[in-house]
């Protein structure tokens, strides 16, 4: 578990953790939407879970960012 905020320093964790059984919706801005297995490249879990933490006060997904480039975003470049 999670001490402390990584942003804020703030105790109040919450932790989400599920199941999409390849259902998993993911937007982005520039390289449009899809509908299948949670991306593991992007911070929120992979494959058929979600599970991340994030900050009650400042609302910070916890985690070491930036991240990479996603396969969303490569494979929309590649088009």
């Amino acid at each position: 578990m999670i001490g402390s905020c990584d942003n804020c320093d703030s105790v109040r964790i919450a932790y989400v953790d599920g199941k999409c059984s390849d259902c998993c919706g993911i937007g982005m801005r520039e390289h449009g939407d899809q509908v299948e297995y949670a991306p593991h490249d992007m911070g929120i879990g992979g494959g058929d879970y979600i599970s991340f933490a994030y900050c009650l006060d400042c609302g910070r997904i916890q985690g070491t960012f930036p991240l990479p480039k996603t396969e969303i975003e490569g494979a929309k470049d590649e088009a």
